[in-house]
């Protein structure tokens, strides 16, 4: 017979402990027993669900086999019967329990706390999301790594958000007070107020007070001051917890009892409550080890943190201090680094990084070891000033305690070639993803060829071609493989060369030979739908349109029964049209002034506005207007992928300019300017590039970024992923762009000069030339107008009510179409 096994909880670390003991085809028949009433979900990414990722996306999946109850939460263990009961009336019996309880939001003992929120589930998010629909200043009680991420939430929301801690300055646990000096610069210069060493005296309905006297209006007031274990049911049950918390367990946590098991953040380890995924990940691991007839211990947990709160990159690793440190400050650029070594000066003992964490992946691996280098070279040299191969029991991946020996194990054992193959095999850089650079150096040591090579039919990578065709004047396909390449060339190289020589102003995309390079929807000049339709995006800069512009675009939805949708760039899409229809349509859309949104291309998309200073009360700049001349001045501009960009005109954000390729915000001072923002499949805030820029700063700050990405980029590479691949990062960036290190400023701006003197429109251009428009055809054999006789199909109505029912036990909603 199959033994029972439940799980009390269902967050991360049951999470992993029952995809681990599923994998291993433990035997146990498990049983998990979830608060919520959903299934276990990304904690980490709590704030992407205020800023539009759905629950779905941060969902995990819940392992083949495993019985999940959700809604449900165990209120009682009875050990002597080993059963647990429920709120609704169940019990269940185990062989073996676990409790992965985590842990509860603390509230501090001050009068009114009841009026405030807490920062810690999906449900909380959407209370504080509430709230803030009708407030315009929020509080956040708490500094630390919670107390930010909820004051970025509630920026996001569009208040005017104030942090509270009471210790001397921010993240006191991790960074010191020098680089909580630069953070509090970073966290102020997006618009929020600090204050520090004060403790809250009380809150009430519409402000808070502090202990100083202070006062300040708070529509909404959030808790996240750090967390408390939930041992409540261990402790009823008469298990062991510790003095402040916590339901203690040995090595292979086991509490007092040997049939439960604790893990997680309700856990005592050690004498420690560790709050971070990595160490309770590592917990999971060895529990199921355990439940599997192992005897894996925890032998503690390396507690060194990566992270990007408001924007600022922060790391911590090793010990906070040391005998002998060395110190880099630069208040200005917002960078701070600061790393203890030994008496000595021989062996490396932690580090703190603020503002610039591009060392962290390579430096924490080193931690207690002896190294190659000063100290000083150390905080500047980087990887470079290490020297060798990292040992075997080195650990490189602290999420998923892998080590440099379980890699190279997995490289030459299964033959792995890249990083995506060492993630599926090992679970390194599956995370949290800092460790992805020392993963490709360890693929290098192991004696793999990292390729730069675009496809089998050039041995170079995209940025050589893009010199190769630039400095050689190269025009066609056909004159770049023939001297550079071999073959015909595939579906990779094509459309990579079609983008390189439109970017470079080598005509229409759809003029001779260049038409054969393009792929689905550059070919027709449209996206095309999951029903073979296209759809129909014309340019709306800013998202500024006149009334006679809308009825335009009204009088062709309805005149070809196009489905329409006010899509987030403010823009409007149109649904539904054929091939033979697209230049009918533009036509129409042409003479009424309208251009290609490009939305079919890797290229520019929109830039997003507020209305600023025109309209808005507490804008200070007119972002409208500068988000048009954005948009018009980069129109056209072909890229490895896609660009968005955004201009807020104040510190509320409401353009979400931070999520975009390149967003501006406007201060009192000037401008703002983000880059390496991405809103898609893996979410990425911008990087503040410069601070208070004059308009023409801002330009040609843009113009450089904007030329320097297309040059050096790979085929199909995001702005965010590309700059995370730069060596030297963000303040290599920086100086290339602002200080104009490499001396190609002028070559920068040259080049997009010459793209914005020579932009047209591509679909008035193709509507001139009967060439273009005789491939805009439904059917091969009846071009022009399609037969009369021929029916086209509706595949389903455009648009159908939406019903909304209640899904039981879930407490969800399902929404349908009618």
């Amino acid at each position: 017979m199959r033994r029972n096994l439940v799980v009390v909880g269902h967050g991360p670390a049951a999470h992993r402990l029952t995809e681990l003991l599923v994998e291993r085809g433990a035997g146990w028949a498990i049983t998990v027993l979830g608060e919520e009433p959903r299934p276990a979900y990304d904690r980490v990414a709590l704030t992407s669900y205020l800023t539009g990722t759905g629950a779905d996306e941060l969902t995990y999946p819940v392992p083949e086999g495993v019985e999940l109850l959700l809604g449900d939460p165990v209120t009682e263990i009875g050990r002597a019967a080993r059963t647990v009961t429920t709120r609704g009336g169940r019990t269940l019996p185990y062989d073996a329990l676990v409790l992965a309880t985590g842990s509860s939001p603390f509230v501090p003992p001050v009068p009114g706390a009841e009026h405030a929120f807490v920062y810690r589930t999906l449900d909380d998010l959407d209370a504080i999301r509430a709230a803030s629909a009708g407030a315009r200043t929020g509080v956040v009680v708490g500094g630390g790594l919670l107390g930010l991420e909820a004051a970025d939430a509630l920026r996001s929301l569009g208040l005017e958000t104030h942090i509270v801690e009471v210790a001397p300055w921010l993240m006191p646990r991790q960074v010191d007070e020098g680089g909580g000096a630069v953070l509090r610069r970073h966290v102020e210069g997006l618009g929020l107020t600090v204050h520090t060493g004060v403790p809250l005296a009380a809150v009430e309905p519409g402000r808070v007070t502090l202990a100083d006297g202070t006062a300040i209006d708070a529509g909404v007031v959030v808790f996240s001051a750090g967390v408390r274990p939930r041992d409540e049911l261990a402790r009823a049950a008469g298990l062991d917890v510790g003095e402040r918390g916590g339901i203690v367990v040995d090595a292979g946590m086991r509490t007092s009892d040997p049939a439960i098991y604790a893990i997680g953040e309700c856990a005592l380890a050690g004498g420690t409550v560790y709050g971070l995924v990595a160490p309770c990940f590592a917990m999971a691991e060895v529990a199921a080890d355990r439940l599997c007839g192992g005897t894996a211990e925890f032998a503690g947990a390396d507690l060194s943190t990566r992270l990007k709160l408001l924007g600022v990159d922060v790391a911590q690793f090793g010990a906070a201090s040391g005998p002998l440190d060395v110190t880099f400050m630069d208040p200005v650029g917002g960078v701070y680094k600061r790393l203890f070594v030994s008496d000595d000066a021989q062996t490396l003992l932690g580090g703190i990084l603020v503002g610039d964490a591009g060392p962290y992946s390579a430096l924490r691996p080193f931690v207690g070891r002896p190294l190659a280098g000063t100290p000083t070279e150390l905080l500047f040299g980087g990887t470079a000033a290490l020297g060798g191969d990292l040992p075997d029991d080195a650990q490189v991946c602290s999420c998923n305690n892998v080590t440099a020996g379980r890699v190279r194990e997995a490289i030459a054992g299964e033959g792995l070639t890249d990083v995506p193959g060492i993630k599926a095999c090992t679970r390194a850089g599956a995370t949290c993803g800092s460790c992805v650079p020392m993963l490709k150096r360890l693929l290098a040591s192991s004696g793999v060829a990292l390729g730069k090579a675009m496809c089998e039919h050039f041995d170079h990578s995209r940025a050589e071609l893009f010199d190769i065709i630039r400095v050689r004047g190269i025009r066609t396909f056909s004159e770049l493989i023939s001297a550079h390449g071999r073959g015909r060339g595939c579906d990779v190289c094509k459309p990579a060369v079609a983008s390189i020589l439109a970017s470079l102003g080598a005509g229409h995309i759809l003029d001779g030979e260049q038409a054969a390079l393009q792929d689905t929807n550059d070919h027709f000049l449209a996206n095309i739908q999951r029903n073979g339709t296209y759809s129909i995006v014309p340019r709306i800069p800013g998202g500024e349109i006149t009334p006679e512009k809308l009825i335009v675009i009204g009088e062709v939805a309805r005149d070809f029964g196009l489905y329409t949708k006010i899509t987030g760039g403010q823009r409007i899409d149109l649904f539904g049209a054929r091939v033979e229809q697209l230049p009918v349509i533009w036509k129409r859309l042409v003479d009424a002034g309208f251009e290609s949104g490009h939305a079919y291309g890797k290229a520019l998309r929109t830039v997003k506005s507020c209305v600023g200073s025109t309209w808005c009360r507490y804008g200070v700049q007119d972002s409208v207007g500068l988000a048009i001349a954005l948009e018009l001045r980069y129109r056209g501009l072909r890229a490895p992928h896609k660009l968005k960009s955004a201009v807020s005109g104040c510190a509320r954000e409401c353009a979400e300019a931070r999520g975009k390729d390149f967003g501006i915000i406007a201060t009192e001072g000037g401008w703002n300017l983000y880059v390496g923002g991405n809103g898609g499949f893996q979410p990425r805030h911008a990087d503040l590039l410069a601070a208070d820029l004059r308009m023409d700063e801002l330009i040609r700050a843009i113009d450089r970024f904007l030329m320097f990405y297309i040059r050096t980029a790979d085929r199909l590479q995001r702005t965010s992923a590309w700059l995370e691949s730069l060596d030297g990062g963000l303040g290599y960036l920086r100086e290339v762009i602002i200080d104009d290190s490499l001396g190609i400023g002028a070559d920068l701006d040259a080049a997009m000069e010459r793209h914005v003197g020579s932009y047209q429109d591509e679909w008035a251009a193709t509507l001139a030339d009967p060439d273009k428009l005789r491939r805009f055809v439904s059917f091969v054999n009846a071009p022009g107008t399609p037969d009369p006789t021929i029916a086209f199909e509706t595949e389903r109505d455009q648009i159908k009510p939406v019903l909304i029912t209640e899904i039981g036990a879930r407490g969800g909603l399902e929404v349908t179409r009618a």
